[in-house]
């Protein structure tokens, strides 16, 4: 018999960013970023997956409402119809490419969970482009 369950959750969020690096040329930037050099949007999806025993009491590993409580409290409220580059304080001095923003919104979550384990964000920018992070 299985210790831990996994459960999963998704939220979505709409943000604009800029993959660039000031101190870069517009060429360079132009060269590694290619289009996403220049102010765009996206409409993303975040997946955090949190694992943990079944309480016996309640048949769950966390309330789902926790789980969404602590999402939109510490991460969706802070990204969602936000400039990424600018207007997030957590993602100052960051090229939020896919990776950052799975990397950030692990660190915002990961606090919050408890008594779950979070094990896994999954960012999904666009349908051909995803992140993840995990701790295994």
């Amino acid at each position: 018999m299985p210790e831990a369950v996994r459960i999963q959750r998704r939220a979505t969020f709409a943000a604009a960013h800029i993959l660039c690096r000031p101190e870069w040329s517009e060429e360079r930037n132009r060269e590694v970023f290619g289009a996403c050099a220049t102010d765009h949007g996206h409409n993303y999806v975040v997946e955090v997956t949190v694992g943990g025993p079944v309480d016996p009491e309640t048949g769950m590993v966390v309330n789902l409402k926790q789980v969404d409580a602590a999402l939109r409290r510490h991460f969706i409220d802070a990204v969602d119809h936000r400039h990424l580059n600018r207007d997030v304080e957590f993602l100052r001095g960051t090229v939020p490419t896919a990776e950052n923003v799975a990397l950030a919104a692990f660190r915002q979550l990961e606090p919050h969970l408890k008594p779950a384990r979070l094990l896994k964000v999954r960012v999904v920018e666009s349908e051909n482009n995803a992140a993840e992070v995990s701790v295994e």
